[in-house]
């Protein structure tokens, strides 16, 4: 980097932080912010004298804004050094051994929100102060005191300043931009952004409606005595302060490296947003030691994520059928790693959302591929247009089979019952571990049998014959008895399992349990009243369940005869502790969380996937998360699985 890069990169990197930390609207993704900041930080270690003095390496934070009053934190609030692989690490402890010798490290999550100092006297909250540049800040004291999870007074009479992460869960981030969306107002970028925004909210009623949560991390100014950092943070959570779902001390590098592991393993799974693991030294005198540089503790670092959002470029458009017909718009993107898997389509889901995010051929645009989710767009890039970009036309015909297609505003369809795509996805679901389960027929297997004219809808799947299978490459006699005996094994499955394997749009396998709880068989004959009467059931359910039975009532019962569904009757629950209960399972155990799951619900549990007031039992296993802290807080009994059983065996 010349000097001249130096200055023009400095002045990009202030123009993204002022977006990133003062307007909530990241203009790159972390990964591309990061990237340039680090070789700002290179270039003026090697070049002291020229370092500028404005540069982003040498403040903390952002901006105090003109419409909040400014708080000075009683201590200092400091960012931290990042480190992005092993040998990173171990260079930072290397560090930390050479100054103060042997040492304890504290590891806890880094989440991915808006910082907050909170500060008590005589037991009483008396101001909330965003970081701003680690000096001043915002007093945002009314729209702390409207998140729950920050304690109004505490059990603690002398001065302390608690400091953590303001956070916005997921489904609530989700949430606030569909509202956003509704009325045309600007959508949030990540959850971070949207915790921060609320935050700077002039009406604290608007952030009273938002479900922020407040996770500690560290201390400030205090007159406590303990000699470890984890004895610190466990007197903090002690006085009603929210505990972050897994935190450890640990030893070695080699602990910390399996610990970084285990959170990565768990990020999708959290309600919140997590972008790395902070590292602290565990002993609060040799920390003291270690002292800071200009901007960073030389105690604690940051080891960060992979990086889940990377920046690319749209090359083209192009259009899925699915097996409802549904003509879904996939972005052909540039190729982009992303934890380890190459990533070069993502789901633009449906025309409204492309208007909504503005997007076009030939855009800049953060993609995001969370755990097994598809890769999807999740905002454009317009500060990098050129004028050069192509708007994505709406297509009016099947892009497999050529049929017009069926436009109903949001959905674009394809009516060909016989269309390949159609086909082709309906038998691969058919035949899905969700569905019916056949062995050995999945998507390949599908595919090939289409083309060599062996399949041309799901009734021939029961048509199969062993001398045709014979005849395809890659079967021989045991691969072609073992597929040919899974498919006579579905003969008599239960009702529900019948059901989903049809591929009724919104009817998935929670809809048709319900369905084939109340009407067994008697599904082929109901009426829309009926269909509204069962539980979680609206009209979009009921209409389209219904007129996909109209259209493909002979199929529907061709395939009734051949398979012949049966509906097992529920047992008679006499006495169970479970009975009527809500029940919700997090962690692993000992067997599959769908083995414990039908084992519930054959003792009258209602089994669900989240957490609330209404819920029962939270039951949890090893490495329990979000869903059990949410459970503490809200007063909800947790039960480990010991204790699970014990009550199940009680009568």
């Amino acid at each position: 980097m010349t000097k001249i890069e130096y200055i023009k990169s400095v002045q990009q990197l202030k123009e993204w932080a002022k977006a990133y930390y003062e307007e909530d609207n990241p203009l790159v993704s972390d990964e591309v912010y990061d990237k340039l900041y680090r070789e700002v930080e290179a270039y003026e270690k090697e070049h002291p004298n020229e370092i500028d003095p404005s540069s982003p390496t040498q403040k903390v934070g952002g901006e105090v804004l003109d419409e909040f009053q400014k708080a000075k934190h009683i201590k200092r609030m400091w960012s931290m050094e990042d480190v992005f692989d092993s040998k990173e690490l171990k260079e930072w402890c290397d560090r930390v051994y050479k100054n103060v010798g042997a040492v304890e490290f504290y590891c806890e999550p880094k989440f991915d929100g808006a910082s907050l100092n909170l500060i008590y006297e005589n037991s009483y909250l008396k101001q909330a102060i965003t970081r701003g540049d680690g000096v001043v800040g915002e007093d945002v004291t009314h729209n702390a005191k409207m998140i729950k999870s920050i304690p109004k007074k505490i059990a603690h009479d002398k001065l302390i300043e608690i400091r953590g992460e303001v956070l916005m869960p997921k489904d609530e981030f989700e949430r606030l931009n569909e509202e956003r969306a509704k009325k045309g107002e600007q959508l949030f970028a990540n959850p971070r952004n949207a915790a921060a925004g609320s935050m700077r909210q002039l009406d604290s009623s608007i952030v009273a409606k938002r479900k922020l949560i407040f996770q500690p991390w560290g201390v400030g100014e205090n007159s406590l005595d303990f000699v470890k950092l984890s004895d610190i943070m466990s007197f903090v959570y002690d006085l009603g302060f929210l505990e972050p779902p897994k935190r450890k001390v640990c030893e070695s590098i080699e602990e910390i490296e399996a610990l970084y592991k285990e959170f990565v393993s768990i990020r999708d799974s959290l309600e919140v947003m997590l972008d790395g693991m902070v590292i602290k030294v565990n002993d609060v005198k040799k920390a003291e030691r270690l002292g800071y540089t200009v901007k960073y503790p030389r105690w604690m670092c940051a080891y960060k994520f992979p990086a889940i959002e990377k920046l690319t470029k749209i090359k083209d458009v192009i259009f899925q059928v699915g097996r409802t017909g549904v003509v879904t718009p996939v972005a052909v993107v540039e190729p982009v790693n992303i934890e380890g898997v190459m990533v070069e389509r993502a789901t633009l889901h449906n025309f409204d959302e492309i208007k909504r995010k503005d997007i076009c051929i030939g855009d800049t645009v953060i993609i995001i591929r969370s755990g097994d989710v598809i890769p999807k767009i999740i905002r454009v890039q317009k500060n990098f247009r050129t004028g050069a970009e192509k708007i994505i036309k709406r297509p009016t015909h099947c892009p497999v089979c050529g049929s017009e297609l069926l436009d109903e505003g949001i959905l674009l369809k394809c009516q060909n019952l016989l269309c390949e795509a159609r086909v082709v996805n309906s038998i691969i679901y058919f035949a899905s571990k969700q569905c019916l389960n056949i062995d050995g027929l999945g998507e390949k297997i599908v595919k090939l049998l289409y083309e060599k004219g062996l399949l041309r809808s799901v009734l021939d799947i029961f048509k199969l014959k062993k001398e045709d299978l014979l005849k395809l490459e890659g079967f021989k006699e045991k691969k072609a008895t073992n597929l040919l005996s899974a498919i006579e094994s579905v003969k008599g499955c239960e009702c529900w399992r019948f059901v989903n394997a049809l591929g009724i749009e919104h009817i998935g396998e929670v809809a048709s349990k319900k369905i084939c709880e109340k009407f067994g068989l008697g599904f082929t004959n109901l009426s829309k009243e009926q269909l509204l009467q069962v539980d979680g059931f609206g009209e979009e359910m009921a209409e389209s369940f219904l007129e996909f039975l109209r259209v493909n009532e002979g199929l529907v019962f061709k395939l009734l005869e051949i398979i012949k569904p049966i509906t097992l009757q529920k047992k008679e629950i006499k006495a169970s502790l479970f009975l009527g209960k809500t029940v919700v399972l997090t962690g692993t155990m000992s067997e599959s969380r769908s083995a414990i799951k039908n084992e519930l619900e054959n003792l009258g549990a209602k089994v669900t996937n989240s957490v609330s007031k209404k819920t029962d039992f939270v039951i949890y296993g090893e490495d329990a998360g979000s869903k059990l802290e949410k459970a503490k807080k809200l007063g909800v009994t947790t039960i480990d699985e010991k204790k699970m059983r014990e009550m199940m065996n009680e009568a």
